[in-house]
């Protein structure tokens, strides 16, 4: 003996319902990239000198002024974010510092 069992023992809608598609949104959402640091860590042995030239020589439009003022950070308080951008160019700058000798903290987003 076969019985037939009804749909709604099996908790299923006897007509068919629907499928409803959501609406696609026409607004664009941009995210946009993060920015990292480049910070410059104190040490023992670089120079203040070196520091200085380092930054004028690597870090665009940085002036004179300003690159005595963040190596002056960097001994006082232990460290400076002498750049903030773009992840590209910031390990640019961050590759190109160490290399001159600089102590660099890793990259880090702002």
């Amino acid at each position: 003996m076969i019985t037939r069992l009804s749909a709604a023992v099996y908790g299923m809608a006897t007509t068919p319902t629907p499928t409803v598609a959501p609406e696609r949104s026409s607004q664009v959402t941009r995210k946009t990239y993060p920015n990292y640091k480049v910070i410059v860590l104190n040490d023992d042995f670089n120079t203040f000198q070196h520091v200085a030239e380092c930054l004028m020589k690597y870090i665009p439009g940085m002036t004179s002024d300003r690159a005595w003022e963040l190596t002056n950070q960097v001994h006082y308080e232990g460290q400076a974010i002498v750049w903030i951008g773009p992840q590209e160019p910031a390990e640019l700058y961050h590759q190109q510092l160490r290399r001159a000798g600089l102590t660099m903290a890793p990259l880090e987003a702002a």
